[in-house]
């Protein structure tokens, strides 16, 4: 049976920091890319980074270069989302998601967390 779990959201001030997390129960993240998207209101789900099986990253959104990093720890099937200098355009929920690799398209990705709410607000 394969369960993510995201955990670690919450309401943030402009220019705080989150680390987000992704459980991956029954998914070896050695064999598979994990990857971060996130949905604001009214808005297409959209790509933030992923993190290949070998462990290289692809960052998706130009908007968080610089500001976001993916890493993981194969033994516990836990992906991480450090997310620096939050911004209100930030706000969103953010998922995680497991696939063969690291693609922009979320329809490459077959499993699904329910996600996680971080909202970025003074």
């Amino acid at each position: 049976q394969f369960n993510l779990v995201e955990s670690g959201g919450g309401l943030v001030q402009p220019g705080d920091s989150l680390m987000l997390s992704c459980v991956a129960s029954g998914l070896p993240l050695n064999a598979y890319a994990a990857a971060w998207f996130r949905q604001a209101p009214g808005k297409e789900r959209e790509g933030v980074i992923c993190i290949s099986s070998s462990g290289s990253s692809t960052v998706f959104a130009d908007s968080v270069k610089g500001r976001f990093t993916i890493s993981k720890n194969n033994a516990e099937s836990t992906v991480f989302l450090q997310m620096n200098d939050l911004k209100p355009e930030d706000t969103a929920v953010y998922l995680c998601a497991i696939g063969n690799r690291c693609y922009e398209n979320r329809f490459q990705y077959g499993w699904w967390g329910q996600g996680t709410q971080v909202t970025v607000s003074s």
